[in-house]
C-alpha cells in the first residue's frame, strides 16, 4: 500500500513539474510587419532612406513584391516561431498592375508570401463592402464595373482580415473577426500571442457613401480595451494591437521616434497597460518607438512606412512561467531592390511580370489629348489640373442639371503628362484619379454650399481648398475665425444666395462626407453619373484645338494666415 501511495505521489509530482517551465525559460516570437502596401507589386519610383553606417541616411531603391517576399522570408528565418502581419491598406489606391485586376494579384502574392493577418484599413473599402468580402472569400462575382478574374480564377485571401471595431449597421454584427490567438511551442514552454486588428475610427469619413451606410466604426481604444481581458482569459501571454492608424515623427530615420505626433498618440495613452505592442499604419511613415504612457509601462510602437519599402522585424521575448513579455525590440529593415538586398523571389517576380504586362496593354489605350503637361499642385489647392478635372466633371453631368462641379485636391494623385504628340493614355488618367468614384449631382441650398466651403478651412481637419469648375470663384481669408473665412463666393458673377437651390456635382467620396466635408451629405435629389476617370477621358477626346487647362485663378487668397494656424 505504501509503495502505491509513493508511486501516486511521484506521478503527481512529475505531472506538476512538467507543467511548470524551468526558471529563466523564455520563448521568442518574431513578427514580420508591413503596412500600407497599396498594391505596389512593382518597385515604387520613390527610394527609401536607410542608415549609411556613419550616423546619416542615404536613399536606396526599395520595394516591389518579389523583394518584399525575400526580405520577409529572411526575417522569419531568424525565428522558429513567427507571424507575418499587415496593418491595413494592403490594397486600394494601387498602381495599375494591381488595380486593373481589382487587386486580385496583390492578394495572390500575399498568399504566397505567407501573410497571416491583415487589419482592415480605410482603402480596403474603396470598392465597397461586398467586394471586400470577395477579397477574403474569393470567387468571380462582380460587385463593381470592373471585370473580376480577368487572368485567372480568384481564390481569395488565405490570411484573415481583422476588423474589431467595424460592425454592420443595424445588426451590429462583426464584418470580420476582431481577434486571433496563435500558440507557439509545446507543453510547459508553450506561449500564446493574442491579436486585435482594427481600422481608424475616422474611416467613415474616408469611404464611399454606401460603405458609410453599411458599416460603423467604433472608438479604437475602447474596442481594444474591451478585448484584452477576453484574450487574457483565453491564455494570451502577449497582446498585440494591429491598427490602421498612425503618427508622424520629426526625423526621416525609419528607426527613430523623435517628436512623435498624430492621432495615434491619444489612442496609445488610453490603451490597457497589458497591451505589449502596437503595429500601426495609415500615415505612411516609418518609425520604431518605445512609447512611454502616463502611469504605465512603455509600449512598443512600430510602422513600416508605405508601399513595401520596409519590413519591421519585431521580437517578443515571452516568459511562459510568468505569462508575460519580458523583452521587446524592433527595427525597420529596408527592402532593397538592388544587388545589396535579398535576391527577388522568382515565382512572385513571374506573377508580377504577368500582371504588369497585361496591365500595360489595358493602360496603353489612347484616352485623349492634352496641350501641355499639368503638374499636381503643391499645397492644398487643385491648381490648373484641378480646374481641368472640375470642368470635365461639370461637362459630364450637365444633363443632370449641374451648375457647378468641385473635386477634392487630395484625390488628385499625380501630374498629367501627355506624350510628345499630346496624347494621353488610360494609364496616365488612372495615375491622376485611381479611385474610379461615381459622380453624384445633388441639390444643395446656397447656405449648405457655403457651409461646405467653410469646411475647406476649418480648424478640425487638414486644409483642403476644393477645385471647382469654370464660372465659380471664391475669396478666402485665413486670418478670420473659423466659419467666417469665405469672404465671397460667386457663380457666373452672382453671389451664392443662401436661400437659392444649386445643382452641384462632386465625386461619391465627397457626397458621402469624405475628407470631413460633411455638408455635402445634406444634398438631395441625387443623380449618379459616370466615374470621375470616365468624365476626364470624355473631356479629353479630340477637339480643335487640343484641350488645355483653364488658366484662370478661381480662388483669391487675401489676408495672412491666422495667428497660430
Amino acid at each position: 500500500m505504501l509503495s502505491r501511495t509513493l508511486a501516486a505521489l511521484l506521478a503527481l509530482c512529475l505531472s506538476a513539474c512538467a507543467s511548470v517551465p524551468p526558471p529563466g525559460t523564455t520563448v521568442t516570437v518574431g513578427i514580420a510587419a508591413i503596412n500600407d502596401f497599396h498594391g505596389n507589386l512593382e518597385q515604387p519610383r520613390q527610394p527609401a532612406p536607410v542608415g549609411d553606417g556613419k550616423g546619416g541616411l542615404i536613399a536606396v531603391p526599395a520595394g516591389g513584391a518579389a523583394w518584399l517576399a525575400s526580405t520577409v522570408r529572411a526575417v522569419r528565418g531568424r525565428y522558429p516561431n513567427h507571424l507575418t502581419i499587415s496593418a491595413g491598406d494592403l490594397v486600394g489606391a494601387s498602381p495599375l498592375a494591381s488595380a486593373l485586376f481589382l487587386d486580385e494579384p496583390t492578394i495572390a502574392v500575399m498568399n504566397r508570401i505567407g501573410l497571416d493577418f491583415n487589419a482592415v484599413g480605410n482603402h480596403e473599402f474603396d470598392s465597397g463592402v461586398p467586394e471586400l468580402r470577395r477579397k477574403q472569400r474569393g470567387g468571380c462575382a462582380a460587385h463593381t464595373l470592373q471585370q473580376p478574374c480577368r487572368l485567372e480564377r480568384f481564390r481569395g485571401a488565405k490570411f484573415a482580415f481583422l476588423a474589431a471595431n467595424t460592425t454592420l449597421a443595424g445588426s451590429g454584427a462583426a464584418l470580420f473577426p476582431g481577434t486571433a490567438l496563435r500558440r507557439f511551442g509545446h507543453g510547459a514552454g508553450q506561449v500564446r500571442v493574442g491579436l486585435i486588428g482594427m481600422t481608424l475610427r475616422g474611416t467613415g469619413a474616408l469611404v464611399r457613401a454606401d460603405v458609410s451606410r453599411a458599416v460603423r466604426f467604433a472608438d479604437e481604444a475602447d474596442t481594444a480595451n474591451a478585448l484584452v481581458g477576453k484574450l487574457k482569459a483565453r491564455g494570451a501571454d502577449a497582446v498585440v494591437v494591429v491598427i490602421h492608424e498612425g503618427g508622424r515623427t520629426a526625423s526621416a530615420d525609419p528607426n527613430g521616434c523623435e517628436g512623435l505626433s498624430g492621432d495615434i498618440r491619444p489612442i496609445l495613452d488610453r490603451l490597457d497597460p497589458r497591451i505589449d505592442l502596437v503595429i500601426s499604419g495609415h500615415t505612411h511613415r516609418a518609425y520604431v518607438c518605445d512609447y512611454a504612457r502616463p502611469g504605465a509601462r512603455p509600449l512598443l510602437l512600430t510602422s513600416a512606412g508605405v508601399a513595401g519599402a520596409y519590413v519591421t522585424d519585431i521580437a517578443l521575448v515571452i516568459d511562459p512561467g510568468r505569462h508575460a513579455v519580458v523583452r521587446r525590440e524592433a527595427r525597420n529593415l529596408v527592402v532593397r531592390a538592388d544587388a545589396s538586398g535579398e535576391a527577388p523571389d522568382p515565382e512572385i517576380a513571374a506573377t508580377v511580370a504577368r500582371y504588369a504586362a497585361a496591365a500595360k496593354v489595358l493602360a496603353g489605350r489612347r484616352a485623349g489629348w492634352l496641350a501641355e503637361p499639368l503638374e499636381k499642385a503643391a499645397g492644398t489647392g487643385g491648381g490648373r489640373l484641378g480646374n481641368l478635372i472640375a470642368d470635365a466633371q461639370l461637362a459630364a453631368t450637365a444633363g443632370a442639371g449641374a451648375q457647378l462641379a468641385c473635386t477634392n485636391p487630395f484625390g488628385i494623385r499625380r501630374a498629367l503628362i501627355p506624350a510628345a504628340d499630346h496624347s494621353v493614355t488610360y494609364g496616365d488618367l488612372y495615375l491622376v484619379q485611381p479611385f474610379q468614384s461615381d459622380l453624384i449631382t445633388l441639390t444643395m441650398a446656397g447656405a449648405q454650399l457655403l457651409a461646405a466651403l467653410e469646411q475647406q478651412l476649418d480648424d478640425n481637419t487638414p486644409e483642403q481648398v476644393l477645385a471647382c469648375s469654370a464660372g465659380f470663384h471664391q475669396t478666402i481669408d485665413r486670418s478670420r475665425p473659423a466659419g467666417q473665412r469665405i469672404v465671397a463666393a460667386t457663380l457666373d458673377g452672382r453671389a451664392i444666395d443662401p436661400t437659392a437651390s444649386y445643382r452641384v456635382t462632386v465625386n461619391s467620396f465627397l457626397a458621402g462626407g469624405g475628407d470631413s466635408f460633411t455638408a455635402f451629405i445634406a444634398g438631395t435629389e441625387r443623380t449618379v453619373g459616370m466615374t470621375d476617370i470616365a468624365a476626364l477621358e470624355a473631356f479629353l477626346q479630340p477637339a480643335s484645338p487640343i484641350r488645355s487647362a483653364a488658366p484662370e485663378a478661381r480662388v483669391a487668397d487675401i489676408g495672412p494666415p491666422r495667428a497660430g494656424s
